[in-house]
């Protein structure tokens, strides 16, 4: 990960949220823990290697909890840790903010 170049409190989380999957990932876990394959098939665009990296990017910042379970076939769930639920308000007032901003979806439609 990149160093972080102030001691501001925003810079340091989003080094960790930024990027396109981080924040979906939150928005997948927030009903329950999940398997990887859902995680996959919730995210059909994002392939093997980054939802690992991301997962493991998230987990190393303690907003997911990674559990492998015994036996055969190997059985890993992930699922948010309190620090990751502290962060579920968040994510749906960006969601309700983005759904009642017409202005702000129209320009960022245009730029596309």
């Amino acid at each position: 990960m990149k160093d972080v170049v102030s001691r501001c409190p925003i810079e340091e989380c989003m080094r960790v949220l930024s990027g396109r999957w981080p924040t979906l990932l939150l928005y997948y876990l927030k009903e329950r823990p999940k398997r990887f394959s859902d995680l996959q098939r919730d995210n059909p665009t994002v392939s093997h290697r980054i939802l690992s990296l991301e997962l493991r990017k998230l987990e190393e910042a303690g907003i997911v909890r990674r559990t492998a379970y015994e036996g055969y076939p190997l059985r890993v769930e992930y699922a948010l840790t309190p620090a990751g639920e502290q962060l579920v308000p968040l994510i749906d007032a960006l969601g309700d903010w983005w759904e009642g901003s017409e202005g702000v979806r129209g320009v960022a439609r245009a730029a596309e």
